[in-house]
């Protein structure tokens, strides 16, 4: 049993102060009351935790997350994964295939849940590719899937390039059920784009300006270097910004044609904002995400766009589009897309950031403090619809409801240090930046993590 009382209780329906009862794992008791320590009889001294006026909100769900596991153990493994999104606030994580190897059958993805059920931290679901090995061509390992232990299935970290083959995979979804979740990027513009990114990563390299969005202040690299790395990842950014727009426009075709649910992964642009948008006014199945990152910083200026990540760091106009669309409803969910890497990976221009230990800061930062968002209105994008998509019985401090919660204090303020992040990746473009909004405590199954 847990006794939580002297909480701020917030999440997409409620706010007040009141107490939660926990047993077995479920919410039986959610109140909202100016009693400040309720009287449980069967409760015990140690079962009774005092939030002292701390907030208490739903454990967020991430619906877009890599632990690198199995394969790529200097980046993150199931242990650093799972202690990070601890830190974040994560109570259930969707992790993507892109491991080594690829994760593209039952026996492998159930593996890899079942490992990480017996550390009894955070929920995983682990997706499988749409083809197998990301090879492009074959979908048979989709027939195997059970919609109920894997909810989505995704190419993340590229896309489907033969529409046929991406129509035939959210086909078979449609039948069982299963989300489609789309990195959305034509691949042959990727190619090109790839071209002056490698120009810019050379000269980076050469005057050892790191690829996540920061120039140490005494570096000596002249302006006319800066100038040059500027143009190519401009070119490059233009060129993915291209790549995203018309597979996002494809992709939500093809998932329409097929019947299937698509999930648009990490949406960075208004153009596809807006793809979303008029599909969603035409009833079709259609869900979005939006990063922390792609909300909280640009990318068409230095120092910014020398953080590489995919889909790139975008302007202001599209920054705000993509605030709008979280404030009117047309995006659904804020997920991390929390990617580590080695220093060594990221230097050479590995695409992506560590995102879980600062994504409800930067959130609460950008969008409650800045754009006055109420928590409440945060809630439902980082718990209640994630939940509601995956058809999980989480995300409101609701009687019936798991027993999935987090403390924090919205109104603390810290300096993000990546060298302390749990994480094995200390890339982070925050790194030295302010934020407001601390996770102090996360509970999983009714349990302190």
């Amino acid at each position: 049993m847990l006794v939580i009382y002297n909480a701020k209780i917030v999440d997409r329906d409620t706010e007040g102060l009141g107490f939660v009862i926990c047993e077995k794992g479920k919410i039986t008791l959610a109140q909202i009351s100016n009693e400040k320590k309720p009287i449980v009889t069967e409760a015990k001294d140690e079962d009774y935790i005092d939030a002292h006026g701390l907030t208490l909100m739903p454990a967020f769900i991430d619906m877009h997350a890599h632990f690198r596991y199995p394969g790529q153990p200097l980046k993150e493994d199931l242990d650093s994964g799972l202690a990070a999104a601890k830190n974040g606030g994560f109570g259930t994580l969707v992790l993507m295939p892109n491991t080594n190897p690829v994760m593209s059958s039952y026996e492998q993805a159930k593996a890899v849940m079942d490992e990480a059920k017996s550390k009894k931290m955070s929920n995983i679901f682990q997706t499988t590719s749409i083809t197998k090995n990301f090879e492009g061509k074959d979908t048979s390992h989709i027939d195997s899937l059970n919609p109920r232990e894997f909810p989505v299935i995704t190419e993340d970290g590229h896309d489907v390039l033969n529409s046929a083959v991406m129509l035939e995979g959210m086909k078979k979804a449609a039948e069982k059920g299963i989300i489609v979740s789309c990195h959305s990027e034509d691949p042959d513009l990727a190619v090109a784009a790839r071209v002056y990114r490698q120009n810019a990563l050379k000269l980076m390299k050469e005057f050892e300006i790191p690829a996540w969005g920061v120039i140490p202040s005494d570096n000596k690299a002249p302006e006319n270097v800066l100038s040059e790395i500027t143009e190519n990842l401009t070119e490059a950014n233009n060129l993915l910004q291209v790549a995203e727009d018309s597979y996002t426009y494809r992709n939500i075709e093809l998932a329409n044609l097929a019947g299937c649910h698509v999930h648009i992964c990490h949406c960075s642009t208004k153009g596809s904002i807006d793809a979303v948008r008029e599909a969603k006014k035409k009833g079709y199945k259609c869900t979005v995400e939006i990063t922390p990152h792609h909300i909280g910083l640009t990318g068409t200026k230095l120092p910014e766009i020398l953080a590489l990540v995919n889909p790139p760091l975008r302007s202001e106009t599209d920054r705000r589009a993509l605030i709008e669309a979280l404030r009117d409803g047309t995006a659904d969910t804020i997920s991390t897309d929390h990617a580590p890497h080695t220093a060594d990976d990221k230097g050479a221009g590995a695409p992506g950031f560590t995102g879980s230990e600062t994504a409800f800061a930067v959130c609460n930062t950008v969008l409650c403090k800045e754009e006055k968002f109420s928590l409440k209105k945060l809630s439902a994008l980082m718990s209640a619809n994630a939940a509601e998509i995956l058809e999980l019985k989480k995300g409101l401090i609701k009687e019936g409801y798991d027993a999935d919660l987090v403390l924090v204090d919205p109104d603390e303020k810290w300096t993000v240090k990546a060298s302390e992040f749990a994480s094995k990746g200390k890339a982070s473009p925050f790194e030295g930046k302010e934020l407001t909004g601390k996770v102090k405590t996360l509970i999983v199954n009714g349990k302190i993590i």
